[in-house]
Order: structure tokens, then C-alpha cells, then sequence
């Protein structure tokens, strides 16, 4: 069985860290996938015969990493899924990515087109057929002077596809190790994090808040000193 790391379980919920190249739920390539692997994990731990039940609430990215929540019931699905369309539910993300920005902070507003064909988003004029707004604020906690590397850190107003990948872009500010989006970094994993989840409990209605790092080596060294 994989190596799952959880942050928090209970009846209702079960908390982990999503590690990079793992995709959220199964897809074509069927490789294994987070939800595979921790009903897996709650099959061995709590001895069940036959299929575990497990909700997906929300999906990182393939390439990235970080905090996820699962629900463990239907009831909790149900509830948690009804924050997540509320704004409830909230996700804060961690990046590093090309140049310094004229602003410490600020909010990027596009219009993203999503292309199915080719799997990707683009920034888009809003009377273009299908476009759908997309909003978040970034604030800058550190820039490297040598590397030319800004870390930020994102609040997602709108959940739209691939969208702090295309809106940095879109900015020049592309992240590092973006293989669709970037300019630098080919080849090296994308340095965008889910590092923060706020929710309430979906029976206690308790705030609730969840915090993974990842490892402050390679591009995400940019991270040692820091209080976050």
C-alpha cells in the first residue's frame, strides 16, 4: 500500500497530503490515485470487507501538491460539496514563480476559456462564447534577488480550471516548473502548492483549519526562514 500521509480523521472526514504526480481521482492513464489509495488505507485500518465508501469534495491538479479533504460519509460529501459552491470552503496556495512584481499584492481578474480538445485554458475577451470569470489575490512573501524567483500566495475567488497556472501567466509571472504554461523550469516539478484548507466540520460546524508544507529543498529552498 502507498504511504499516505494524514493529517487529520475522523467518522465524518479524513485529511492528507497529496503528493505531486498523483492524480486526484482514477483518469486514462490509470495510474493510482488519491482516492484509490486511502480507501486502500481505510480497507486495511479499519479491517472492511467489500467497498469503502469515500467522497471526492475537490481535486488538485496532477502535477501539484498539498492538502486535501475527503469525506467519509455521504452526508459529509454532501455538506462539504455545499461549501465548496457557498465559498465556505476555502484553499490558499503557495507558488514561486518568474520576476518581480510591480505590486506586493493584488488581485488578478481574467476571462478563461477552457479548450477540452486540447486540455487547456486560455485568457480570453468575456464576449468570447463559454468564457468564464476568473478572480484571485496574490501577495507576495519573498522575492530572490539572484534567481529571480517571487514566492506568493494565492486566495482562489473562483475555482475555474488550470487557473492560477493561466492567470499568472497571462501576468508574466509564469510558475516555475509549469510544463503547459511556463517559460523556466523545463523539466523540473511545478512549484505550486495547496498549503492551506479552511472548512467547517460538516457535523460540529467547527472552523477548521489545515496547514501542509512541502520540503524546503530544490526551487521551494525559497521557503527557509519564513513564518507561514
Amino acid at each position: 500500500m502507498q504511504k499516505l500521509n494524514v493529517i487529520y480523521e475522523d467518522n465524518h472526514i479524513i485529511v492528507v497530503e497529496k503528493q505531486p504526480n498523483i492524480p486526484s481521482q482514477a483518469d486514462k492513464t490509470e495510474d493510482i490515485d488519491m482516492l484509490t489509495i486511502i480507501k486502500e488505507y481505510l480497507k486495511e485500518k479499519y479491517n472492511k470487507p467489500g467497498n469503502v465508501y469515500l467522497g471526492l469534495v475537490h481535486r488538485l491538479d496532477r502535477p501539484v501538491g498539498g492538502v486535501m479533504v475527503f469525506a467519509k460519509t455521504s452526508k459529509a460529501a454532501s455538506r462539504l460539496s455545499e461549501q465548496v459552491r457557498e465559498k465556505i470552503f476555502k484553499k490558499e496556495y503557495l507558488a514561486v514563480v518568474d520576476g518581480e512584481f510591480e505590486s506586493k499584492c493584488g488581485t488578478l481578474e481574467d476571462y478563461l476559456y477552457k479548450d477540452e480538445r486540447n486540455n487547456i485554458s486560455k485568457v480570453v475577451n468575456k464576449e468570447k462564447k463559454n468564457a468564464k470569470i476568473a478572480k484571485l489575490d496574490y501577495m507576495v512573501l519573498k522575492y530572490n534577488e539572484v534567481k529571480k524567483l517571487s514566492l506568493v500566495k494565492i486566495n482562489l475567488h473562483t475555482g475555474r480550471h488550470h487557473q492560477i497556472r493561466v492567470q499568472l501567466a497571462n501576468a508574466e509571472h509564469s510558475i516555475f516548473g509549469d510544463q503547459k504554461y511556463g517559460i523556466r523550469g523545463k523539466g523540473k516539478q511545478i512549484a505550486l502548492w495547496a498549503y492551506k484548507l479552511i472548512i467547517q466540520h460538516p457535523i460540529t460546524k467547527e472552523e477548521m483549519t489545515f496547514k501542509v508544507l512541502p520540503e524546503d529543498n530544490g526551487t521551494w529552498c525559497i521557503l527557509r526562514d519564513l513564518n507561514i
